[in-house]
């Protein structure tokens, strides 16, 4: 067994554990271990903000307007598609935009050159990996993550960059491509960017995990932190409502607009051919369903709501990358189920391995899905108006420099 495998199994029970999808001595076990710990770690959280907020930490201004999109637990609101409908609008609006990313789980240099650089190259600066220069896809999925890449390929004429250090990506953008506007991705937590706009995804599902702090459960933040929010984007909304949630979020946070969205599928396609398909093509649909996303249970049921009929699903851990026999074996579980297709997610779709058309029997497809606003769409067509009536102040543009703290 590789030690990836062994690695993504370890990862997935602990996240069964935290979720309480694991039962037995060992679970529980580990359950009060990871308890203890999470008070560490709000501890630890709390303070952190403290130090940012008294300026004992200082966070930096990079020349441009930034507002940042984030949450308060690990993956799973459907971040990705809110980043893309910001970008989007903005961009519309006039605005030169950049999206910058810290690439969760892309590959860096290798660590041969890596080394060689800080021992013969202490001082030099490295840039930003370019993933997207508004015209070209430049980086793989590997090398850019999946996310970057997946926002790199649906917008034309957004720049996208990864990097650790957004402070550096966005004083690069800025100077190299006259950029008035950043977008960061998974920002909430990232203090050391200057003065920005912060919006942040609740899941309606699953608005604050299972109320605890990492590691024990999901939440990065304590749900009180939601009060530095400009802008609250509930996602995955359904009919039902969300008048109590509503209720709670104005219990944290008084002054922030609400924006109510769900996730609407625009058409299936083809990962090896590109081929469309329209989502009739769903409807009563025998199918295996493929994913390595925080929230697999809620692709699964968007999936039944589209008419598909799943047989069977394979669920692997966050940002899986695939490898070839993993995916033969998925084709083969389906043909033997006697399934018609295999679905997946776009997400996932950008880390699987290239195969040769004769490798796959059945249609290998993911779904297409865009955010669409089904309540408080005035309060987020006033915030973009208002972002791009203001104008940049390329005077505060400073030489980018070491921070104390990274995301």
């Amino acid at each position: 067994m590789r030690i990836r495998d062994v690695l993504d199994r370890l990862e997935q029970f602990a996240v069964d554990v935290i979720l309480e999808r694991r039962y037995g001595k060992r679970a529980a076990l580990l359950r009060v271990l990871l308890r203890g710990l999470s008070y560490l770690y709000e501890g630890i959280v709390r303070l952190r903000l403290r130090l940012y907020q008294e300026r004992t930490l200082r966070s930096q201004p990079v020349g441009c307007l930034v507002v940042s999109i984030g949450n308060l637990s690990v993956g799973g609101t459907g971040k990705t598609p809110v980043v893309e409908k910001f970008a989007k609008a903005l961009q519309q609006g006039g605005r030169r935009v950049a999206v910058l990313s810290r690439g969760y789980k892309s590959r860096g240099d290798p660590p041969l050159q890596t080394l060689f650089n800080k021992i013969f190259r202490p001082d030099k600066v490295k840039p930003p990996r370019v993933v997207s220069d508004g015209r070209s896809l430049l980086l793989d999925s590997r090398r850019a993550g999946d996310e970057p890449f997946m926002l790199a390929n649906n917008l034309s004429g957004v720049r996208v960059l990864v990097d650790k250090d957004r402070v550096k990506s966005a004083v690069y953008a800025v100077k190299r491509w006259g950029v008035d506007t950043v977008i960061l991705d998974d920002g909430f937590q990232y203090f050391p960017m200057g003065e920005r706009l912060d919006v942040v995804l609740v899941d309606s599902q699953a608005p604050f995990g299972n109320e605890y702090l990492l590691p024990r459960g999901t939440l990065r933040e304590p749900p009180d932190h939601i009060k530095r929010a400009d802008i609250i984007f509930i996602t995955k909304c359904t009919s039902s409502g969300n008048d109590v949630l509503k209720a709670r979020i104005r219990r944290l946070n008084n002054h922030a607009e609400i924006v109510e969205c769900k996730h609407e599928p625009l058409y299936c396609q083809h990962v090896y051919t590109d081929e469309r398909f329209p989502l009739d093509y769903l409807k009563d649909l025998p199918v295996v369903a493929v994913s390595g996303i925080a929230a697999p249970d809620s692709f699964e049921r968007f999936l039944k709501t589209l008419g598909a009929e799943i047989l069977h699903s394979r669920q692997f851990a966050d940002h899986h990358r695939y490898s070839r026999d993993e995916i033969r074996a998925v084709n083969r579980r389906a043909s033997n189920l006697r399934a018609k297709a295999i679905l997946t997610t776009e997400k996932d779709a950008v880390r699987f391995p290239v195969l040769a058309t004769d490798e796959v029997k059945l249609p290998v497809i993911f779904l297409r899905v865009e955010i669409r606003i089904i309540g408080g769409r005035e309060s987020f067509e006033e915030c973009v108006q208002r972002i791009c009536r203001q104008r940049p102040r390329p005077e505060l543009i400073r030489p980018c420099e070491p921070m104390p703290v990274g995301a």
